[in-house]
């Protein structure tokens, strides 16, 4: 399905730069922002060549295929995201300022190999090692060692997106606190990508789940969807927060305590799972939609003795070793084996072929734009 001007037989060049291409150079294309501000009025495309003759025998070229819009994108380029690039001089050849290039998660196709790289191969798919990698592009020069091999029997879309939503489900459910089958853990924003997966990675495991979710008119359709994939229990934010439902509740416990909570939401909504939580259970944070703080009744932090705790798989990457490579895998093998399923996304399709820099960034600012009315993701074909 993804082909490009790029496809054709494979071409020993005189440096021993192996590539797809019998071309010498290539039209790369990146969206760049030189400084903070909100996104859609900060961005532009910048374009320039990479020549396939000239790569150091570390390097290779990487294609596109999708980059999803996280909203740590959005927030590195207001300028308020803990973990952002440097804006430089030096970020892609012949920039006419400082800038950074825009995204953080993506799957690319290795098209082009210096004569060393020895963990990559033509038509391999990739994805950023680390954080600031610069998703939003058509093309990329980097070393081999920047880029982690991924299985090419995910999706496009689920090996773009492996990084950071189920990722940071899988982590959150594993990292801090030992469920086992038929315990319990308590979950806002439980219809989000992470929400979603966290649902399917403790139901393969026998794993009770409470899912809070805002309601709606479809109230009832998004509860149906929700057990579809594995919640054991789905109720509204008004339930959540009511004491008198804390009854019904604990009839479903059947004595067990809940000894997880996960909050993307902040304000009364994590106050309603902290009052849920048992003795010396675990809150984690890892957003605040509701952009409210985090309020923990007295009494119970101190006679519950709970842990309340922040959430940031980029923390993990860096302080925690093989941690990103270790969590890929583990959320590799659950795509494999069914137990992660296709989330849906707003897709945007683009062709290399005849793409314009004015279409590019078009792309973009539509799907910054849209991106409150779900996941968006632009693809390259």
């Amino acid at each position: 399905m993804f082909t490009s001007i790029f496809t054709r037989a494979i071409k020993q060049s005189p440096a021993s730069i192996r590539m797809m291409s019998t071309n010498s150079s290539i039209t790369a294309r990146a969206i760049i922002y030189s400084s903070y501000g909100e996104p859609i009025d900060e961005i532009k495309c910048h374009s320039y060549n990479i020549n396939l003759n000239e790569l150091n025998e570390n390097q290779v070229v990487v294609q596109s295929l999708a980059t999803p819009i996280n909203p740590s994108d959005i927030n590195q380029i207001q300028g308020v995201y803990p973990s952002r690039p440097s804006i430089s001089i030096d970020s892609l050849p012949n920039l006419l300022k400082p800038s950074s290039v825009s995204g953080n998660e993506g799957l690319f196709k290795v098209i082009a190999i210096g004569s060393n790289v020895k963990n990559l191969k033509i038509n391999d798919w990739c994805i950023p090692l680390n954080v600031n990698y610069g998703t939003w592009c058509t093309h990329k020069l980097s070393n081999e060692n920047e880029l982690i091999k991924i299985n090419e029997n995910l999706s496009i879309n689920q090996a773009a997106t492996i990084a950071v939503n189920p990722s940071s489900a899988y982590q959150m459910l594993t990292y801090y606190e030992k469920l086992n089958p038929d315990d319990w853990f308590v979950q806002n924003g439980a219809n989000s990508q992470v929400g979603r997966a966290a649902i399917q990675i403790a139901k393969s495991r026998g794993i009770n789940s409470i899912n809070v979710v805002r309601n709606r008119d479809n109230i009832d359709e998004l509860k149906k969807d929700l057990y579809s994939i594995g919640a054991t229990k789905v109720i509204t934010d008004e339930e959540n927060e009511s004491k008198e439902f804390s009854k019904e509740i604990k009839s479903w416990l059947n004595g067990k305590e809940i000894k997880l909570g996960l909050n993307c939401v902040g304000g009364p909504s994590a106050t309603g799972l902290i009052r849920k939580l048992g003795n010396s259970g675990t809150l984690l944070t890892y957003g605040g939609m509701s952009m409210k703080p985090v309020t923990v009744p007295t009494g119970l932090l101190i006679f519950k003795n709970l842990n309340i705790k922040g959430f940031w798989i980029t923390g993990n990457i860096k302080s925690i070793p093989n941690s990103r490579i270790d969590t890929i895998n583990e959320v590799t093998k659950l795509i494999e084996s069914g137990v992660l399923t296709e989330q849906k996304y707003n897709e945007t399709e683009l062709n290399l072929d005849s793409l314009t820099d004015d279409q590019l960034l078009e792309a973009f600012i539509n799907a910054l734009k849209n991106s409150k009315s779900g996941k968006q993701i632009i693809k390259f074909n």
